[in-house]
């Protein structure tokens, strides 16, 4: 348990980072400062290895790299969840399990209704499926005791789960023209990195170094090079023997070194450089276009419509049971918090649309006008409602 309340703690100060992180790109997209905003994005930075060249702006390196690292976390959180933690037994992985199915298929479904007609708007159905554990842990956050320990768990549960299904929605929709020899590469590295697993091999510089060896085959792929960082992920042993024949974990020592910089370094900096929306170029009628409504309507409608939804027929039907300690009226307002997509919608969007400007930045400004509501609504709801075990407690005291 300890473990959890520091993940929370973590994330939620991450989650109000980026709040800043955000509202400073904004400021600086939509001022004076634009022209030095948009240089700075577009920094060239080159790398050359003898015959191996890449060569990409600021921005790229960062969705490409950095977010890279952001998804090896992700793929160590799942891994380690489904072998000892919250999602290693069927009970415990009904209810966050169901509820992100839910979250998931009713807003793709209300973005396809708006867009099922435009071949080019309708690759961004994936965009309001995502939740960012980051920004509703950082809501939940600010209300404290009021919301008990097992809804925080739900949440993070669910988000895990969510972000797996985005890995996957990523693995399968969002690969360009594919280059064998560099599929023939990553093949190779994968089965390398495998084989230090199955002969119990405890060295973490071994999997970094066939891990960065694995990035940039699937860099030059066509699959997104994120997807790398779940593959190694994957392979690092959650249990070895070191040395000395000393019990360790390699992938806690990782997961619980990469936390900081992933928190306090990547999300922001992925913030500052793709939240920077020029919204004086953007009029009331563009909003209410197919996609930015699509959007909205998908993350804020959608998501808590789908995950409370499907939470609600799993208690139901006695698949799960309602978190302990909580009431449906709570469930419903963590509910709403799943609406906030931001890291992973906005990450998304970059992929589903190759341009910024195809749809005037609309997109974007959509996925936070979106999260700033289902932010805002969740915790009016979750601060107003009396906390069950709260009241618990207090007749038990009594």
């Amino acid at each position: 348990m300890k473990f959890i309340e520091a993940f929370i703690k973590q994330e939620s100060a991450s989650g109000i980072l980026l709040i800043f992180t955000t509202l400073l790109a904004l400021m600086l997209s939509n001022t004076f400062l634009s022209p030095w905003y948009q240089s700075f994005l577009h920094i060239p930075v080159e790398l050359r290895f003898g015959a191996l060249h890449l060569d990409k702006s600021l921005y790229h390196w960062v969705n490409d790299g950095l977010m890279a690292i952001f998804f090896l976390l992700i793929g160590l959180e799942v891994k380690r969840e489904i072998l000892e933690g919250h999602l290693s037994s069927m009970r415990q992985i009904a209810l966050p399990g169901i509820a992100a199915v839910g979250g998931m298929l009713v807003p793709a479904a209300i973005y396809l209704a708006f867009n099922a007609d435009n071949p080019i708007a309708i690759n961004g159905w994936a965009i309001p499926t995502a939740t960012d554990i980051a920004f509703a842990l950082g809501i939940l956050s600010l209300l404290g005791k009021r919301v008990p320990i097992s809804l925080k768990i739900f949440l993070m549960a669910l988000a895990i789960i969510d972000d797996l299904g985005a890995i996957v929605i990523i693995a399968i929709f969002y690969t360009t023209d594919l280059s064998v020899l560099s599929i023939v590469v990553a093949s190779l590295s994968l089965l390398s990195l495998i084989a230090l697993n199955i002969f119990g091999v405890s060295k973490k510089a071994a999997y970094f170094i066939i891990g960065t060896i694995l990035w940039v085959s699937v860099l030059k792929s066509g699959v997104h090079a994120t997807l790398a960082g779940v593959a190694l992920a994957l392979t690092i042993p959650l249990n070895a023997k070191d040395a000395h024949n000393q019990a360790i974990s390699p992938l806690k020592d990782i997961e619980h070194g990469l936390h900081f910089w992933v928190a306090f370094f990547i999300l922001p900096l992925f913030a500052f450089v793709n939240a920077g929306v020029d919204i004086t170029q953007i009029s009331l009628a563009q909003m209410t276009g197919s996609v930015p409504m699509g959007i909205m309507l998908g993350l804020f409608i959608g998501k808590q419509l789908g995950v409370f939804g499907f939470s609600w027929l799993a208690i139901k039907f006695k698949l799960a049971s309602l978190p302990e300690g909580s009431n449906w009226m709570q469930l419903y307002g963590v509910s709403i918090l799943t609406g906030i997509g931001f890291t992973m919608s906005l990450f998304i969007t970059s992929l589903a649309f190759e341009s910024d400007q195809l749809f005037q930045y609309t997109d974007k400004l959509a996925i936070l006008v979106a999260s700033f509501l289902s932010g805002i609504a969740g915790y009016l709801i979750l601060r107003t409602n009396k906390p069950s075990h709260i009241k618990t407690n207090r007749s038990k005291q009594n």
